[in-house]
């Protein structure tokens, strides 16, 4: 029997118990027959009284405390001196729900703005209408997400899928990159009137690296014109003829209609060049059959080359360049995190707190890991704009959870704050629906 939604009210006793459940059954003075909690991954908390609904709680007598809080189950406890036979019957009731029940809904720990399946690489875009986000993310064919909540995710559709991309690659990326695999670390953007997705091809550790681009005049499937169309490509990278690695594009449309692509990753370092805002790509290329853009500039390098993953933003006067150093992809050792500088100009010289140059190995860390979240980086940027409480920046990265690390890198969200000075803090991975977040509430 499904467990229904259980309310609590907390009361003057309320308190934490760490003891042991379903493996040591000690009796004390005060709860006689009470199972403690001896599941380790529970950390129990004792409220009352539980306002429990539905057929199980009506064949359970007396007020009852709620004890949560792990992945595999929920305990139930007494806290009232009530008769043997009751108690009795509750101690069994709390054996069946931590046997049974997978998750605890009565006081169950904060639900996170996490996907929890690998989707590495996300890159996100606030949904017309305010209606949610969409998120992008590493995989054959590029997956796409939705949720309105932040919290709650459907895959609703990938950018190559079907007969006309058996492998979920275009075909003259195929040939340009035999061995590939995956498309990864696409980027969305919204410009000339339509939604666009750059994406890269390559094989791990390659140089042979191809950035293509894709569009489509809507994210919501169910319209009549929803359609991916492959732009092709828009550049490369190839050991003998270039200093970098085609892959990690990212773009940033100015206020004044300029359009400017970033990427990298390795090598030397993060490139970025000025292109068409009709077409998505450079201007020029250099002579030859490889698409190699003429006027590229570097933005970003570090003496190890751990560096990649661009993406610009701006706010004000400043253009913000975050990019992602360390390694990316060794589970809990993973030293991957977020580091970035700003500039007046979008195609920099790009500074950070201390005035060091990011061309020059400098660069602000705004993120590593912490004792959960391992490999924190690759990180997009997007913003809610409905006007309201919760409307403001937001900034989307992978990550590795350590208490979990087989599900591989889990996409996450965090609300950026800004302080007087134009420099940006984030806040905690978000624990409460979108709806109910208020940014004045840091």
């Amino acid at each position: 029997m499904p467990l229904k939604t259980l309310k609590y009210q907390k009361n003057t006793h309320d308190h934490v118990n760490t003891r042991k459940c379903l493996h040591a059954r000690k009796r004390t003075r005060n709860d006689f027959l009470t199972p403690a909690c001896n599941c380790p991954l529970f950390r129990i908390r004792c409220v009352e009284p539980c306002g429990m609904s539905g057929p199980l709680a009506d064949s359970l007598p007396g007020k009852l405390v709620c004890a949560f809080q792990g992945k595999h189950g929920v305990c139930l406890h007494t806290t009232l001196s009530q008769t043997l036979i009751m108690k009795r019957i509750q101690f069994l009731a709390s054996i069946c729900l931590c046997l049974l029940v997978p998750y605890a809904v009565c006081g169950e720990s904060p639900r996170l703005a996490v996907i929890p399946f690998d989707t590495p690489d996300p890159t996100a875009i606030e949904a017309p209408n305010g209606n949610g986000v969409y998120v992008f993310a590493t995989a054959p064919g590029i997956q796409i997400l939705h949720s309105t909540n932040f919290i709650d995710w459907e895959l609703t559709d990938h950018v190559f899928a079907g007969v006309s991309f058996p492998d979920g690659l275009p075909g003259w990326a195929k040939k340009a990159i035999p061995g590939a695999r995956g498309i990864w670390a696409p980027d969305v953007v919204f410009f000339n009137d339509q939604y666009y997705v750059y994406y890269s091809v390559s094989t791990f550790g390659s140089q042979r690296s191809v950035i293509g681009l894709a569009s489509n005049k809507t994210l919501n499937k169910m319209c009549a014109h929803y359609q991916w169309k492959d732009e092709g490509i828009v550049l490369e990278s190839h050991p003998d003829h270039t200093d970098y690695n085609a892959i990690d594009s990212a773009l940033f449309v100015d206020e004044d209609g300029k359009a400017y692509l970033y990427w990298g990753s390795h090598w030397t370092g993060l490139k970025a060049v000025e292109v068409d805002p009709k077409t998505g790509k450079p201007y020029r290329y250099m002579p030859g059959e490889l698409k190699i853009p003429a006027d590229y500039v570097a933005v970003a390098s570090r003496p190890d080359t751990s560096i990649e993953a661009p993406h610009v933003v701006r706010k004000g006067k400043y253009y913000y360049l975050f990019t992602s150093r360390g390694s990316c992809c060794e589970g809990v050792k993973s030293t991957y995190h977020i580091a970035l500088g700003r500039s007046e100009k979008p195609l920099g010289p790009f500074v950070d707190k201390e005035g060091n140059r990011m061309d020059q190995g400098g660069g602000t860390v705004l993120l590593s890991s912490t004792d959960r979240w391992k490999g924190t980086g690759h990180n997009g940027f997007f913003q809610t704009t409905t006007e309201g409480k919760n409307k403001g920046d937001w900034i989307i990265l992978h990550a590795y959870d350590a208490q979990d690390p087989e599900k591989g890198r889990l996409t996450q969200i965090r609300p950026v704050y800004w302080d007087e000075t134009d420099w940006l803090t984030l806040g905690e991975v978000l624990d409460v629906p979108f709806e109910q977040f208020d940014f004045s509430k840091k």
